[in-house]
């Protein structure tokens, strides 16, 4: 059986013959594929048409990143290649359902990642990532990376795709200029995950967390935190075993919302409806 897979020569990336494959469920942007190999493995696979320049690649980095630290599982890159047809190949993980999660195990888990921390506030290669290529160029303070490379090119986004009303571009560039001001504790930049909603979580058959998709850059650790709790599905257990490993700064609760801005800055752009509403309401309680 040949497909796409031949045509990017993955026989020989993988030292394995690739036998067949199938479309499965999954991907916001991605076709995603489950490859039979020849050894008995199954690989999960990522393709697109035409994709952003660098995508893949870049997310076969951001995984090699989180797996470096070695503080929770990351699916082995098996193959990366952003030339057509672009993919990524990853190690298949045997998803159990999340009520047999160990959810003490994941907030422990994710301390550690934040603890090993990053060289600097974004990406030492500067790539974007995201579907709104949000840029990563390096940044000495949290400070200038969240007002430079976060809400000011949101509200450059927002207002180019006349996406976002003109009181909410302003109030997000108004809350850029506020930054410095905002009682945020100052703390090196942690290994974020980037995009650390429930869905780019997997839990094993062991109930182990599995890291996937992620938007990998120093960062300002509770933004991991804000957008785990934007859309819902983690446990209290989680927080607290986090917390044991790694204390929060007083007050971290209060500052959910300033960290939520980014991701529902994107979501406006991007589906506009309730989220526009939802982020001029995060933007004005920090102004």
């Amino acid at each position: 059986m040949t497909g796409w897979w031949t045509r990017a020569g993955l026989d020989a990336r993988l030292g394995v013959e690739v036998r067949g494959g199938r479309r499965i469920a999954g991907g916001d942007v991605a076709e995603a594929w489950a490859l039979d190999l020849a050894d008995g493995r199954t690989a999960f696979a990522k393709t697109l048409a035409d994709p952003p320049p660098g995508m893949f690649t870049t997310e076969a980095s951001d995984l090699r990143w989180l797996a470096d630290a070695r503080a929770l599982p990351v699916p082995a890159v098996l193959a990366a290649d952003d030339a057509t047809p672009a993919h990524l190949v990853l190690e298949w993980v045997d998803e159990g359902g999340r009520t047999r999660a160990d959810e003490a195990a994941f907030g422990r888990g994710l301390a550690t990642l934040h603890a090993v921390g990053a060289d600097t506030f974004g990406r030492t290669d500067g790539r974007t990532t995201g579907s709104l290529a949000v840029p990563n160029d390096p940044c000495g303070t949290w400070a200038a990376f969240f007002a430079e490379r976060r809400l000011r090119p949101h509200a450059r986004s927002g207002r180019d795709r006349g996406a976002l009303p003109d009181a909410l571009v302003r109030g997000l560039e108004d809350l850029a200029d506020a930054v410095d001001r905002l009682d945020v504790p100052v703390e090196p930049p942690a290994r974020l995950h980037g995009d650390l909603w429930a869905g780019n979580r997997v839990v094993d058959a062991t109930g182990a967390s599995w890291l996937i998709d992620p938007q990998a850059h120093g960062g300002h650790r509770e933004a991991d935190l804000a957008m785990m709790a934007l859309f819902g599905g983690v446990d209290a257990v989680c927080w607290a075993a986090y917390d044991e490993v790694h204390p929060l700064a007083d007050g971290w609760r209060d500052r959910v919302a300033l960290h939520q801005i980014p991701p529902l800055a994107v979501h406006a752009i991007r589906f506009g409806g309730s989220y526009v509403a939802r982020t001029q309401a995060a933007v004005d309680r920090y102004r």
